[in-house]
């Protein structure tokens, strides 16, 4: 059968290579056979540079060895030559000259260096790694004295093992514990901090069931990892020298410092999950406490009956919903027993205030009283969702508290000063029963405009508490909604839909400059430190997008030329977001991570490609979305362009009704004057 006539077969030469006989689809445009004819050369090159850096690693020389390290470092970034140097057994050249043992100082860094980088292309299974490779690396992490550079690539390293497979994960774990990595916690340098961190992260993260659970304690779940950090003192030396320390924390020191937050926190989860049984005395004794703690000495009873009727009334001044049983109360999940944890710290460890809030309700008969059980639970159930307790770590988020840090039992001391305001706010707002949910609410907002101040200890958030009392919070919702006012009547509407296509070409102008300015964007990879970039913008003339990689993230504007690839907007065919992303697809570990997927948009263009995107944050994710959809043509539908529009369009209302200030807008407009009985009217200019 012969060939299509579409189809024809050239031989292209390249500099220094034989010529190659290649066939070429004459329907495709010719910026793409142009562009897979460079590839061809570009991976021919890469290929030869791959042989002949592996010779020379393997030669006798010191210096050409060093040399050849230095610059394989360089290129493994590169996903073509790593594919090439990997399918000569590059990796495990490499991994026998650590293990060897006879590399120190830059050599030794640069080896380490590229074996990361060729790693985290994925291309070779993390599982193949030996025994003597993780204790040679190991070996770097726990010397005393050892080189920064390698100290760096060594932690990197094992993080990577940790997370990217299951059965190394046990390896690292008998060589490196958590009292050789404090050490690195102590040191000056924040980057080291930064890699000891994410190190404990990983083996926290990874850390089996079977080993994270290890006592079944009815009061609380302990863990293996928990209590190893607790006995290590490592919050304690986190807050003094990263926290409290002399330099200002870095993105990636703060993502690592939520990340152990969360993991920290998700430790809860499992006495949130879980249900009291009735029948089970020793958590029925828990109960039993805190009736004792309350009302030590009173209402002592002789005879089951009276005792029944006594431990009653006693349960309704504690505040349960069910007086009779009050176990029935903690058997919904979240906040299952944890909150009955709670309740039971506040009562032995502050235990004048637990009294004085169970004593001052109940003694009240104005049918205002402070239900303590029933807010305890619903309180506990509100800050495992205000804290996430149970969801993993969302790559792209710092939001770490530092007042987390000042305390052992931190969660249970934030609960204590949130069950105080929460009786405080019921006070101020003479709430009865039926104002249980409003209470919550504004509870709720107290909290969460508190923690977004970032307290740095819980005596701050107390002051800042105090400060956001219900009349302030009254106050914050009434000017925040004169400041959102719109106006409902039909002229007002009528002048916002006059203005609303001025506004949004607007709004669409200032995003293809913005694109024309360009932004910097992270390859996705298994390392967030060591981090690759590219460079991505919009051609003056709306017509091109230009893109390339860069060695580090870029202070300002990136000029054209230093971008070699490039996308006519007339090839795009769609843009794509979230799960619909080619990458995301392909990652199924960022599948799961829900801020990824967020921020994640691919370009689909002629023929049958992509150019893939992780935005760095929620803004610039709008902006290119935006940007893109209107260069296509297509509608602007971001959360930014909604909140832009309804700014903008505010703005200029109140801009053009300022004459018209303090008189009433009629809903209707005057009706017109009758007609004059008579037309004989003149005006006398003299």
């Amino acid at each position: 059968m012969p060939p299509p006539s579409d189809i024809v077969k050239v031989a292209i030469e390249w500099p220094g290579a034989n010529a190659q006989l290649i066939e070429i689809d004459q329907k495709k445009p010719l910026s793409s056979i142009i562009r897979e004819v460079c590839d061809g050369q570009f991976s021919w090159t890469r290929a030869r540079a791959a042989r002949q850096l592996l010779d020379r690693i393997q030669s006798h020389g010191i210096d050409a060895r060093l040399e050849a390290l230095k610059e394989l470092a360089k290129l493994s970034a590169d996903p073509t030559f790593a594919a090439e140097f990997i399918n000569m057994e590059g990796i495990g050249t490499l991994a026998r000259l650590v293990e060897s043992g006879t590399h120190f100082g830059e050599m030794l860094a640069f080896t380490l260096t590229a074996f990361l980088e060729l790693m985290d292309h994925g291309i070779v299974s993390w599982d193949l790694i030996s025994l003597s490779f993780i204790k040679q690396i190991a070996g770097y992490v726990n010397q005393p004295m050892v080189d920064v550079s390698i100290l760096q690539r060594s932690l990197a390293i094992l993080e990577s093992m940790v997370l990217n497979s299951h059965s190394l994960y046990h390896r690292v774990a008998q060589e490196i514990t958590v009292g050789q990595l404090i050490g690195h916690l102590q040191v000056s340098n924040q980057e080291i901090q930064t890699y000891a961190i994410a190190l404990i992260n990983a083996l926290f993260l990874k850390a089996p069931e079977d080993r994270r659970q290890v006592s079944t304690c009815p009061r609380r779940k302990k863990t293996e990892m928990a209590s190893t950090l607790a006995q290590k003192h490592l919050r304690s030396i986190i807050l003094n020298h990263v926290i409290r320390g002399n330099r200002p924390i870095k993105a990636e020191m703060a993502h690592q410092l939520y990340v152990l937050q969360v993991l920290t926190f998700n430790l809860l989860e499992e006495r949130m999950m879980t249900k009291m049984d009735p029948s089970d005395q020793a958590q029925r004794d828990i109960i039993f406490e805190l009736r004792r703690i309350a009302f030590d000495g009173e209402n002592d009873a002789s005879g089951t009956e009276k005792r029944k009727a006594v431990y009653t009334k006693d349960y309704k001044m504690l505040g349960f919903t069910n007086h009779v049983n009050p176990a029935m109360d903690f058997t919904q999940t979240p906040p299952g027993m944890l909150a009955l944890d709670n309740m039971l710290y506040l009562a032995k460890l502050h235990q004048d205030t637990y009294i004085r809030i169970v004593l001052e309700n109940s003694s009240r008969e104005d049918k205002h009283e402070c239900p303590f059980g029933r807010c305890a639970i619903e309180l506990t159930r509100m800050l495992c969702e205000v804290l996430q307790v149970g969801e993993l770590p969302n790559e792209g988020c710092n939001d770490y508290h530092p007042m987390f840090f000042t305390h052992d039992r931190a969660w249970e001391e934030f609960f204590c000063v949130c069950i105080q305001l929460l009786n405080k706010t019921w006070k101020e707002m003479r709430a009865t029963a039926e104002d249980f949910n409003k209470v919550m609410q504004v509870v709720r907002e107290q909290i969460t405009r508190a923690l977004a101040m970032k307290p740095s200890s819980l005596d701050q958030l107390k002051g800042k508490f105090r400060a956001l009392s219900y009349s302030e919070i009254l106050r914050l919702r009434q000017s925040e909604r004169m400041s959102q006012d719109d106006f409902q009547s039909p002229p007002i509407i009528e002048l916002r839909e006059r203005i609303q296509p001025e506004i949004l070409e607007l709004i669409k102008q200032q995003r293809l400059n913005r694109l024309c300015e360009g932004s910097c964007f992270r390859k996705l990879g298994n390392r967030r430190r060591q981090e690759k970039f590219w460079f991505c913008r919009l051609s003056l003339n709306h017509k091109v997008l230009h893109y390339g990689d860069l060695d580090e993230s870029p202070q300002g504007e990136v000029p054209f030329e230093l971008l070699t690839d490039k996308i006519p907007v007339s090839d795009i065919k769609s843009v794509v977001t979230g799960k619909d992303c080619p990458h995301m697809k392909e990652k199924s570990a960022l599948k799961q991570n829900k801020e990824v997927l967020e921020l994640a948009f691919s370009i689909l263009y002629d023929p049958d490609e992509n150019l893939n995107f992780v935005a760095p944050n929620k803004y610039e994710y709008c902006i290119w979305t935006d940007g893109l959809c209107a260069l296509l043509g297509r509608e602007m539908a971001s959360d930014l362009t909604r909140s832009d529009l309804d700014t903008l369009i505010s703005m200029e209302m109140k801009l053009r009704l300022l004459d018209l200030e303090n008189i009433t807008i009629p809903e209707a407009p005057p009706p017109v004057p009758k007609e004059p009985s008579t037309y004989n009217f003149t005006y006398n200019y003299g």
